[in-house]
Formats: C-alpha cells, structure tokens, sequence
C-alpha cells in the first residue's frame, strides 16, 4: 500500500508491525472518512508479510492518541443513510482488527477519546502512558451522539455495564490510573518505553475471554437477568431527571447497551449505527455540534485580527473574597502563571489561598495529584497587604465591590505600583469600563474582565474593551482568559456588558410573575424543564438578592425603564433576605436534608403575595424567554457582539442558556424572525414597553432573514 497523503506508515520491527497514525498538517489526529479504507490497506500489507508475530497501533502526535472522530463528516451526511453507513464502515474495519491472526496493540499516550477509544477497545491489548495529559473516554454525548464505532458494544464488555453507561451518559474521561483499575487497559508505562512495552504485549498471545472487574454491586445488577432490569430502569430514571427529556441521546445510550447485552454483540451493533444515524440528523445534536465548532473556531481568535498576545508571566489579583480567590486559582492552578493576591487584610488572603488550598486538597484525597504536586501548585500563589513584590506583574486582575470611586482608587494605585505595561482589567459585572478608566492615565490599559461564579467552574468571560483600550491589551487579556481556561467573547463596553443584559430582563420577567402569584418552585421546576440548569429564583438565591438590588440601578440608569426592577424586591432586603449568603432566600437552608429544598413560605408574606399560579408553562417559559431574545438582539444591534456566533456561546456557557437549543439567536433562527415579533408585540400590548421588539427584529422579520 502507498503510504503517499495516507495518515498511517507502516514500519517493521523485531517481527512487530509498527502502524503509525499522523493526519497531515494538523496538530491531532481526528477519524476522517478515509480512514476505513487506509487502515484495511495498512491490514493487508502486513497480512502479505511474512514472519509478522504482532502489531501496535501508536500515534505520531505529541500528547494525542486519536482526539476523537471528525465532526464536520457528521455535518456533511445529509440522510440518516449517510450517517449509518458512516458507522457501518468503522464497524467493519474495526471488526476486522479484532478478528486479525495476530494480537494488535494499542500504545496510547495522549488523548484518546470518541473513535480513538474505539479503534483502541477493538485492538486485543491496550497499553498507555502515565502521561498526565492521557485521557480516555466516549465524550459523543456532549454532541447529542451515541458512540458510533462499536463503543456502546465493546465498552461494557470490557469494564461492565454501570461503569460503562457512567462515562458514555456523562462524557467523563478517565486518567491512566483510573482505566488500569476499571479493566480498560492491561499496563501503564512511562511514556519513554511505551513502544518498547507494547512490542512485549504485542509478541504475546491473543488474551482469553477477558473478565470484567466489577464491585460487589456490579456483581449483583450485571449478572442476572433481574439485576440488569434494575440497572436499566434506574439509569433511564436518573438521567431523566437530569435532561427533563430534551436530549435523547442519554436515552438511546441506555437502549443500544441494554439491547446488546441481551441480544448479542452483532445485533448491538447493527443497532448502534441505526440509533446512531437517528441521533446525527436530530435537531438537538446539530445544535450541539454547532457549539462545538463555534469554541473551537474561536480557540484561534484574540479579539483583534493581526494583533499577537503580549506573554503574561505573572499576574495580581487585587480582593481576597469569593471571586477574587476564584479568579486567582485559575490563574496560578489553571494557567501555571503566578499570582500575587493583594487584600487590605490577612484574614482576606487567607481565605483566597484556602480557596485554592481546598478545591488542590480534595484531588489529593481522590488520588487525582499528590500532596507534593498540591504543594507545588500552592507556591504559585502568594499574598500581600501593599503593593510588594507586584512592579514587575503584566495584568493586575480587580475584584473588590461594585463601586466606581474604590475602582478609581484601585486604578491609580496599580499605574504607581506597577510597570508601564500593566494592563488593569476590572471584573465588574455591571460599571461600564470607560467609566473606570476615567481615572488611569494610562486608559489604553485598562479593560474589562468579567468572570462569572464560581469561577473554578463557570467556563465563560466577557472582555470588555473600551474606545481606548488599545489592540494589544484586548488581544493579552483573551489569550490570558483562555489560558485560565476560559471561553473568552470580546464584547464591546456598556453597562451590563451583554450576558447581564440579557440576564437581567430574563430575572425581573421572573420576578413579576412571582408578584402575580405565580409559586417559586413551579417557576422553577418550569424553566429547568425548558433547559436552564437552575430556576430563576434559585439562581437570585446563589447569586445574592442584594447583588440583583445593587446591580438593578445601574442598569436602569444606563439602559433604560425597561431595566427596572418590580419595587416590591424592595421587601426583601428590607426583611434582610440575600439568599444562600445568609440563609434567608426564596428557599430554606440550614439544616443539610436529603431531598430538594422547600420554598421559604414566609417570603410570600414579605412580598404581599398569596401564592395561587394560574399560567400554564408555555405561558411562563414565553414571558421570560422572549426578554431576553429581544435584549440579545439588541445588543447585537448595538454593537455589543461582534457576532451571533458570540451572543450564543456567551449565553450557552455564562448563563446556561439551553445547550440542546444552540443559544439565543440560533433559537429565534429556528422560530423565526417573524414569530418573534409578533409574540413580543402581542406581550407589549398585554404588559407594556417592556416587551417592545428591537429595530434589528422588526427589520428582520419584515424581510425574512436570519441570523446565521
């Protein structure tokens, strides 16, 4: 076979086949179509070679096995046909390998996830490195998809069916340690003698039935009939409650493996690829795999075309509370930068680096890292009560309280501290940036940096970039956000920047409904089945009363009536009610109970309201939603997003916007422009000015166009 513009050359060694897989001019190797028919040629060369006792599979790429299969190969496949044949084809070439005269090996160092796993799970033995960065695991998912290339058949084969449903219903991935003790790989190796070890494993017999290590409670659902009904209807029953029925593939992930196990491999697979091909033209999944080309088309962005990050070599964050010990993990634990947390008191820094310390602790305690590896981690960040040992920082990250004149203060005292180039970024989550940068004398410096909480956890942040903010100060604070491990949207500056915007309206909607009598829980319990993580009177409970009492104004003031908040809201601070913080919310806290919260009733009394709903939810999702529709196009209207692109991933992945619906503006594509509008016209004749469409939808809906 010609090797020429093939991902696999093929070498010989001690009697071993050595396939090496290396995609051209990329920096992983992804499953491509054309695979099939490489790998049955690389097959049959080696079948005409004499003298050949075993074969290993291994990567060319640095730190990667297989990241997984090609995703735009889905995107092309216009029937559910193409999409089945597509599985049909990695069936019959993997079948292939598990069927070979001679034992295959896979040498994994790196990632190896999706079809990779696949490819891997189909060879007799596994072998892979102590690499931190190997990974092993079916994320297909996160994309609405099953895995498609046998792993829904082969996985439970290999490491039972609850461990197995556990990492393809979730995405988890599992590190070397983690597959050795599960039964997925037979060794781990330092990666210096990976090959060496896999040319050992490759010259040994083909291995025997295997037998899949399980746990006591393993034993008693996989081993009979009985057991396994149990299984099945308590998994179906779990993943319900966490999806509310609108991403199938969790269901058809549980369907396929319990019809393999009960009816034979061949007949799983056939039914893999049929659920499999259903699940590519699904409408949840397209949405899925529009994000996922979105953030990873946004990965080679920095704001600013033309324009390279300056290096970040050490960073301070000024404020030891919450966000301020968030943002200063990320920054040292995530990004490997050092980080200098400045606070006014020691009781402050110490906090912030208990933060850090706790969330370290906690992999230690799992046998994620080691005591030393957490210490290590530990001495990236340091504390100080002035400004010592900071002049030589190239970002000073601000998070002290949502007041103009401290932030002033703040921006002043860094441009004496520190060097010339030091950019001030500003994590305020409603002060529009110009504002702060009033005081800098160095305003091309100075940026917004939003991050939303828990910051450990929540992947997205909004740079904010005002008319003076210079083009290399954007492009350092993206790539410095990105390297903390955040999805980073340059968004341009006002007040509320975009996802509070769209926030706001969506809470206060919300919170008019509740006025009017509408229960807590039934809110709620209405928009966590639409698709948002949590409620809205949850997430005013988490995120802090007060923190929505301080930032309501702001926002009003700047943007406008439609930004006010109901007055009755009032009560509640008056009645020092601030949520989770102090116990005193819409829910009750204290005593830790199994089981959901119950609503606090007597917040009903505070308010003046007897609770008696009467909306039905469509009703209720519609109020709520078409705020913050309306408010997302407004802000692409003014400018505020570059693109639709960005309005999506901000609201996906700051707000939880429902994932399976692509985001704001891929869902008014899907309604269309038209009934937008006329739902919102039909809410402001009912409600008032609140609901009044934006220029840029009536616009579109008068001359039918889209956002993509």
């Amino acid at each position: 076979m010609s090797t020429q513009n093939s991902a696999f050359s093929l070498t010989f060694s001690d009697g071993v086949a050595i396939v090496t897989m290396d995609v051209i001019g990329e920096s992983v190797n992804t499953l491509k179509a054309e695979f099939a028919s490489q790998i049955k040629g690389v097959l049959t060369d080696i079948k005409a070679t004499s003298d050949i006792v075993g074969v290993v599979i291994i990567s060319g790429k640095k730190d990667s096995f297989v990241a997984g299969a090609d995703i735009s190969m889905l995107d092309a496949c216009e029937t559910a046909a193409e999409a089945e044949a597509l599985a049909l084809s990695g069936h019959e070439v993997f079948s292939e390998i598990e069927n070979f005269h001679v034992p295959v090996v896979a040498a994994i160092d790196g990632t190896c996830l999706g079809g990779g796993l696949e490819l891997a799970m189909a060879c007799h033995h596994r072998i892979i490195s102590n690499n931190e960065k190997t990974r092993l695991g079916l994320p297909e998912v996160q994309l609405g998809l099953l895995p498609g290339g046998g792993g829904t058949q082969r996985l439970p084969r290999l490491v039972g069916a609850t461990k197995a449903l556990d990492m393809m219903l979730t995405g988890k991935q599992l590190r070397a340690k983690q597959a050795l003790k599960a039964g997925l790989v037979d060794d781990v190796v330092p990666a210096s003698i990976l090959l060496r070890e896999a040319k050992v494993l490759a010259c040994k017999a083909k291995p025997a039935v295997r037998t899949v290590k399980r746990d006591l409670m393993g034993k008693l659902l996989e081993t009979n009939a009985l057991g396994q009904k149990v299984l099945f209807d308590q998994a179906r029953k779990k993943l319900l409650s966490k999806t509310k029925g609108n991403y199938p593939a969790p269901e058809r992930i549980v369907e396929v493996v319990e019809f393999g196990l009960n009816n034979g491999m061949q007949a799983g697979l056939a039914k893999e690829a049929k659920l499999f091909s259903e699940l590519v033209m699904s409408p949840e999944s397209v949405e899925l795999r529009q994000i996922f080309f979105a953030t990873t088309e946004m990965k080679k962005e920095f704001g600013v075309e033309g324009v390279e990050p300056a290096q970040v070599n050490k960073a301070m964050v000024l404020g030891g509370g919450l966000m301020g010990g968030g943002i200063a993990n990320v920054t040292a634990i995530k990004a490997g930068i050092p980080a200098r947390i400045k606070d006014i008191s020691e009781v402050g820094i110490g906090h912030a680096l208990k933060y850090s310390y706790d969330l370290l602790q906690k992999k230690v305690k799992r046998r994620i890292m080691t005591a030393s590896e957490r210490d290590q981690n530990m001495s990236l960040l340091s504390g100080t009560l002035d400004y010592s040992g900071v002049k030589d920082v190239d970002i000073v990250v601000e998070a002290v309280f949502e007041d103009i004149q401290l932030k002033h203060q703040m921006v002043k005292e860094v441009e004496a501290h520190c060097a010339e180039h030091t950019i001030f970024a500003s994590n305020t989550s409603s002060l529009p940036i110009s504002d702060i940068a009033e005081a800098a004398s160095r305003p091309e410096n100075v940026i917004g940096l939003h991050y939303f909480s828990p910051v450990d956890k929540m992947p997205l942040a909004e740079v904010i970039a005002h008319p003076g903010t210079s083009d290399e100060t954007i492009a350092t604070t993206v790539a410095f956000a990105r390297k903390q491990g955040k999805t980073p949207i340059v968004v341009k500056d006002g007040a509320g920047f975009y996802v509070n915007r769209i926030l706001a309206l969506y809470m206060n909607e919300a919170a008019q409904l509740l006025l009017s009598g509408e229960p807590v829980e039934k809110l709620d319990k209405i928009l966590v089945k639409f698709g948002f993580p949590v409620g809205p009177m949850t997430l005013l409970d988490e995120v802090g009363i007060d923190v929505g009492a301080k930032i309501s104004p702001i926002l009003e003031s700047k943007l406008g009536a439609r930004f006010t908040a109901p007055a009755a809201f009032d009560k509640l601070i008056a009645d020092d009610r601030k949520g989770k913080k102090n116990s005193r919310g819409f829910y009750q806290y204290g005593a830790k109970k199994k089981g959901p919260k119950k609503v606090d009733d007597t917040v009903y009394a505070t308010l003046g309201v007897t609770p008696a709903g009467h909306l039905p939810a469509n009703r209720i999702v519609e109020l709520c939603v078409m705020q913050m529709l309306n408010e997302a196009a407004r802000c692409l209207e003014e400018g505020i997003l570059a693109s639709a692109r960005d309005g999506d991933i901000g609201a996906i992945f700051g707000i939880g916007f429902p994932p399976f619906l692509g985001g704001p503006f891929r869902y008014m594509d899907r309604l269309g422009a038209d009934k937008v509008v006329e739902r919102l016209t039909e809410f402001e004749q009912q409600f008032g000015e609140r609901f009044t469409p934006c220029d840029l939808l009536k616009s579109m809906a008068k001359n039918n166009e889209s956002f993509y």
